[in-house]
């Protein structure tokens, strides 16, 4: 193999491909990069077997061929040479790679790319294509609601459902649950897919990945290899699923509430942000008090309060226009402002229906994004 690449494009595969290695892979090919060449790109691959993702950049290729080499090495080399054209020079008989760069130049000793493990092909003529922004988008708005814990490792993954042209993302860890649907512009023809488990963590890689050149995402299911792959315009990312059945999550959302409280989406968060300085000292309870005005045209308030029984305490008011009966309710402050910092929209509905209930966070004038949070004991 004999290519020539940008030390800029270079540094930034790495970059991407690097997410999939772990810190101490099971195997001694699990640490390397697989560098190969197609179709006058050179090929970047990495995989922790659960996780794999592929990117391609732009190369002059002089000599196909393919090698591995340690990934954090070839990483931390590239990211100090200038930003110049690296020439790398594979000799086969003793599988390393002469990397040259400028005045500088280096050798990193490799393994045969044909003990690295096979990535399937992705089938994008049958794929499932989603605007990358709106998926980069649904990702963060539930990802963060996944179990970090694997006492439950169904938790630890996100439900992906197909229904026509509406697609949901829902992930719940047993305190809170978090659902965002979207529409196809190409609806999902039968059969339709079967609910998809993916782990929280490629998910949030994708997230990572997807970047302002791309226009679609396209999602492929291989056959019978209970995986998922995504396909981006330079990047593709395959992950196993998580085998089992997703908690009947639609049964947990409140159909009813005796209190509406709708509110600035920054007033809030701020007022939540002032409250958990306190709060972390008390399991990251805070509470939130809802005090209707009762006078036409006077806006009321809600309080959210911190308490730390050795540091102090704070309260931080804001107007609110509230729908209902006054009341105070507990809730952990990290949750709230957790699904606060996704909300993009200017006002935030929080909806409840007294101390023991749920509550249940969406922006104002959308119905495409839910969050439901359970309130915490007090103990009074």
């Amino acid at each position: 193999m004999r290519v020539s690449v940008l030390q800029e494009n270079l540094q930034k595969g790495l970059s991407i491909v690097s997410r999939a290695i772990q810190s101490r892979p099971t195997l001694p090919i699990l640490a390397n990069v697989m560098l190969s060449t197609e179709d006058a790109r050179l090929l970047l691959s990495a995989t922790n077997l659960e996780l794999g993702i592929s990117a391609w950049i732009g190369a002059k290729v002089e000599e196909d061929g393919a090698i591995t080499v340690p990934a954090r090495t070839l990483q931390d080399l590239v990211n100090t040479l200038p930003a110049e054209r690296v020439d790398m020079d594979l000799d086969i008989r003793t599988l390393s790679m002469h990397l040259r760069c400028g005045a500088r130049s280096a050798n990193i000793k490799g393994m045969d790319a044909a003990e690295f493990p096979r990535v399937p092909e992705f089938d994008a003529e049958h794929a499932i294509a989603v605007d990358a922004m709106v998926f980069k988008e649904m990702i963060d708005q539930v990802v963060f609601a996944a179990a970090r814990e694997d006492n439950r490792p169904i938790l630890t993954g996100i439900l992906m459902r197909f229904e026509g042209d509406l697609l949901t993302l829902a992930a719940a860890d047993g305190y809170r649950l978090s659902v965002r649907t979207a529409e196809l512009e190409i609806g999902v023809s039968d059969p339709e897919p079967d609910p998809l488990i993916i782990p929280a963590r490629t998910l949030q890689e994708l997230s990572r990945v997807i970047s302002d050149e791309d226009d679609e995402v396209l999602i492929g299911l291989p056959d019978s290899r209970g995986q998922v792959m995504f396909g981006l315009k330079s990047v593709v990312v395959v992950s196993q699923l998580i085998e089992g059945k997703f908690p009947d999550y639609e049964a947990i959302i409140p159909r009813g509430f005796a209190t509406s409280i709708l509110a600035y989406t920054d007033d809030l968060l701020a007022a939540c942000k002032s409250s958990e300085v306190f709060a972390k000292d008390s399991a990251n309870t805070a509470r939130v008090l809802v005090e209707p005005s009762g006078m036409v045209n006077v806006p009321g308030r809600i309080i959210v309060a911190g308490q730390s029984q050795e540091k102090g305490d704070a309260e931080a008011p804001i107007d609110a226009s509230i729908d209902g009966t006054a009341m105070e309710i507990s809730f952990n402050i990290k949750y709230l402002i957790e699904v606060l910092n996704v909300i993009k929209e200017d006002q935030v509905v929080l909806e409840t229906s007294g101390a023991t209930s749920p509550g249940v966070v969406r922006p104002a004038g959308r119905d495409d994004f839910i969050h439901v949070i359970m309130p915490m004991s007090t103990g009074q």
